[in-house]
């Protein structure tokens, strides 16, 4: 075929991960056609593959978007090419041909060298301060800020799996029913201790489901151990988990009976009504009203915590933030340079907290229904492991082997 030419390099795990496959069908299907120039296979677990070839196509707009996604595939172009960097117009404002990040480690090919970008997440812009590289949202771009516009000086990384069958050897960034839920919290508790003994972050990402099916003791046991470095849910979990050590229910039902109570529906209201009382969790923690629970423990042992409010909160609770944007700030905060994250059965906080991930964070999302954990690939964090399984027991089952 005659037409523009240019030449990709792609380097990692390419054949036992899909991406080779993934690269070729890619090019092919977008029209074009492609010449392999050279090949060189690793030979063991630890050897990386590399991959060079010539992509030709007729049409230069056509070539320009196979090359983006190409780079979103972890390509890049072999004859490297300067960042165009372009101010920001206004704030919150910038140039039409943005580069608009995923949530893989990226470089960026400025002055001869490539800058690995800070601060990754997907959904973003690239900002040049002086060579350094940073990931920032559109809403915190200020005007004359120089920003990385299109893919053309852009290299991706993304994470291959590990060849090796190490502590998450067993799962693969899918989601199945149909696999063994006792192996894979045996895996995750294996993991969850190699992380406390690193010192890395294990965070919490949690509904009010886990309170619902009786995981709030167990989760709760799990803060007080130190095995959870953050919590990030809403303020319907921190409700009912202080419903359940007032009353003994959660959303009126009995957690032990499973039965509803007599005007238990009251409960919830109750709850939030003694809290209002004494000013804030906190201060019904310190008069000793409140004295366990997830809310208590998270509290005593100091670790970070974030309510995000929401449109059907009631009350809402003192501590819950109301403000949508600082929310989302003080999210990105706590999972800052995590180690794992666990979503427990919570479509909304999930979803919004994947946004936040980089791509190398080892995430496990636990749900009885599949779809979440399918609207998080949808979404980019295709890194996520699903476990689906009614969350209580599974949280009850992971507290038993973390802890005897």
């Amino acid at each position: 075929m005659n037409g523009i030419k240019r030449q990709f390099v792609s380097e990692g795990h390419l054949v036992d991960s899909g991406i080779l496959t993934r690269i070729l069908n890619l090019i092919v299907e977008e029209g074009a056609s492609y010449e392999i120039n050279k090949f060189i296979m690793g030979k063991n677990n630890l050897e990386s593959s590399h991959i060079e070839l010539t992509v030709t196509c007729t049409d230069n707009n056509k070539i320009d978007s196979i090359t983006a996604k190409l780079v979103n595939l972890g390509c890049y172009e072999k004859v490297f090419k300067e960042a165009i960097l372009k101010p920001a117009p206004k704030d919150s404002t910038v140039p039409e041909d943005f580069y608009s990040t995923t949530n893989h480690k990226t470089l960026v090919f400025l002055n001869g060298t490539w800058h690995e970008v800070q601060k990754q997440r997907m959904d973003g812009v690239i900002v040049a301060y002086d060579g350094a590289m940073m990931c920032k949202k559109l809403r915190d771009v200020k005007k004359g800020e120089k920003i990385v516009c299109t893919s053309q000086s852009v290299r991706l990384i993304p994470p291959f799996r590990d060849r090796e069958s190490g502590e998450f050897g067993f799962m693969v960034n899918d989601v199945s029913s149909e696999r063994s839920v006792d192996v894979a919290v045996e895996k995750i508790a294996e993991e969850f201790r190699r992380v406390r003994r690193g010192g890395g972050k294990i965070i919490a990402v949690a509904g009010p489901v886990v309170i619902h099916t009786g995981g709030g003791m167990a989760l709760a046991s799990m803060i007080r151990e130190g095995y959870i470095n953050g919590l990030l849910t809403g303020n319907a979990l921190a409700v009912h988990d202080i419903e359940s050590v007032f009353f003994g229910t959660s959303l009126g039902v009995d957690l032990k009976t499973g039965r509803p109570t007599y005007e238990g529906h009251r409960n919830h209201m109750r709850a939030i009504n003694r809290i209002f009382f004494h000013g804030s969790i906190k201060k019904a923690i310190d008069a000793g009203i409140l004295n366990s629970g997830v809310m208590y423990e998270v509290i005593k042992k100091n670790i970070p915590f974030v309510l995000a409010g929401s449109l059907r909160d009631d009350g809402p609770l003192p501590e819950t933030i109301t403000n949508i944007v600082e929310a989302q700030e003080q999210y990105q905060k706590v999972i800052q340079d995590a180690s794992i994250v666990i979503m427990l059965s919570t479509m909304l906080h999930s979803i919004a907290t994947g946004n936040m991930l980089p791509s190398w964070v080892k995430t496990i999302c636990v749900d009885i229904n599949p779809a979440v954990v399918t609207k998080l690939a949808d979404r980019g964090s295709a890194q996520t492991i699903g476990i689906v399984t009614d969350v209580g027991l599974f949280m009850r089952l992971l507290a038993q082997k973390l802890l005897g």
